[in-house]
């Protein structure tokens, strides 16, 4: 794997806050396989597996930028599988849609703050099918400045990660 174990541990420890409370245990890595890694934890809304990958290749005329990345997670509890979030490293111009383009397919995703967010479980659902028969995904955002970014994500790796976090959190 090209990325460095604190890359990953950037990544865990932000999920953690983001997706739970702080009463969230540490995530525990349980699998990785080429450009996706897959963690899981329990908190209090019970236990949370998601996959995570970065991008290939950034673009855009921006000084300062966080490290943007990818997650589809699932919460058993919540009945939430494969739910589709991108974190782009800063914050989206308000209003603002992201656009993902996977093959000849394009999804328009909301955001909010550093995220972006598909609007309900049937796009998500297309999003992770386009995303286990891709190669590559594509996605263009805008930040508060009006910077435009194109992050590019490799895809390797992304079906057998989606199995075992299916698999752990049944």
């Amino acid at each position: 794997m090209r990325y460095c174990f604190s890359f990953w541990f950037l990544i865990s420890i932000f999920t953690i806050t983001s997706i739970t409370n702080a009463n969230a245990a540490d995530p525990k890595k349980i699998s990785e396989k080429r450009d996706w890694a897959a963690y899981t934890f329990s908190g209090e809304g019970g236990k949370v597996c998601y996959i995570a990958s970065a991008p290939k290749k950034q673009r855009g005329k921006y000084k300062k930028r966080g490290q943007p990345y990818a997650l589809v997670t699932n919460r058993p509890r919540k009945k939430i599988n494969g739910e589709v979030n991108f974190i782009a490293g800063y914050n989206f111009k308000k209003g603002s849609e992201v656009k993902v383009k996977i093959n000849k397919k394009s999804f328009k995703l909301f955001t909010q703050q550093d995220g972006a967010w598909s609007a309900n479980p049937e796009l998500d659902a297309k999003l992770v099918k386009a995303m286990k028969g891709g190669n590559r995904m594509v996605v263009y955002g805008t930040s508060s400045r009006g910077t435009k970014t194109t992050d590019t994500y490799s895809l390797s790796g992304f079906t057998a990660m989606k199995k075992r976090i299916d698999k752990a959190c049944k």
